[in-house]
């Protein structure tokens, strides 16, 4: 059985853009699994890519506001888990 640990909240979804505003409590990766639960919402997404003020970067650290896309709709206060194998 996988472990989730929470590594953010949403604070905004782009629908239009199917993306995700991420405001992180720890560090995240291209490559990670991660799980996004709310009220309506339940969906697992691995990240492709990651951006910060519009550039693309590998990582992004405890405190970023991060954009990645989304396969689904995702609300804001929605908790983000990083999902360990």
């Amino acid at each position: 059985m996988s472990t989730e640990i929470e590594i953010g909240t949403i604070t905004h979804y782009f629908g239009h853009l199917n993306v995700a505003a991420i405001k992180l409590t720890a560090s995240l990766a291209v490559g990670d699994t991660l799980r996004i639960r709310g009220h309506t919402s339940d969906l697992t997404v691995t990240v492709d890519s990651i951006q910060i003020e519009h550039k693309s970067v590998q990582k992004a650290a405890q405190g970023d506001n991060v954009g990645i896309t989304v396969p689904g709709h995702v609300r804001e206060h929605d908790k983000v888990y990083k999902v360990a194998p």
